[in-house]
């Protein structure tokens, strides 16, 4: 376990750590500029990207091997001393809930760590799909990613159907116009990806011949 960098000495810290979810299908600069804003918006200590098994709300036939979209993403946050990648959904078997993820990491942790689970606005909006959608709410703070301009009306619609009120932080982040829908696109129509995505990431998918 890291150190925190708000830490004194001979004080004991309350680590913040962010859970970045997602298919990673493939993971691009729109998944790490938003981990790398949250990261410094909210204080957290570590990010942590879980790369998704089965994705329980995802059913597209053609989605990576989830080794092959683990091992991106541990390309793509080489870099960075505060970035971490988890097997914890890769191993499990089954389809991919919130839920389960975080109640496991609240169960490694016990009661040393505050989670903040970062992830799209849009994906907010399905909240109420979402397996104990209740249980991750009161457990996690909920980073919302959102664009330049985004709507907050439709989530607030959602808010009153919960019945609680969510731990939810909006963040602002420009880089969330790049897709990885529209990188698997642009491959299959051979146009560029080249600087939607770290070099390694690229370089990985043209050798290996994803997504033609």
């Amino acid at each position: 376990m890291k150190n925190s960098r708000h830490d004194a000495p001979g004080t004991r810290h309350l680590l913040k750590i962010g859970l970045m979810g997602g298919t990673f299908d493939p993971i691009h600069y729109g998944h790490l500029v938003t981990a790398e804003q949250a990261y410094h918006t909210f204080g957290l200590d570590s990010v942590i990207f879980m790369p998704a098994g089965t994705p329980a709300l995802k059913h597209h036939p053609e989605i990576l091997p989830r080794e092959q979209r683990f091992i991106m993403t541990v390309i793509a946050t080489s870099n960075s001393n505060h970035f971490e990648v988890s097997r914890l959904e890769i191993d499990r078997p089954g389809p991919t809930y919130t839920v389960d993820t975080l109640m496991e990491l609240k169960d490694i942790y016990k009661d040393q760590a505050e989670f903040y689970f970062i992830t799209g606005a849009d994906a907010i909006l399905d909240i109420l799909a979402w397996r104990d959608a209740k249980k991750v709410i009161m457990n996690a703070n909920i980073i919302a990613a959102t664009r330049p301009g985004y709507d907050l009306v439709h989530f607030e619609q959602v808010e009153k159907k919960l019945n609680i009120k969510p731990k939810v932080h909006f963040l602002e982040v420009s880089a969330l116009a790049i897709s990885s829908t529209d990188i698997r696109r642009r491959v299959k129509q051979k146009k560029p990806i080249r600087y939607l995505l770290p070099d390694g990431v690229y370089r990985y998918i043209m050798k290996k011949g994803f997504y033609v």
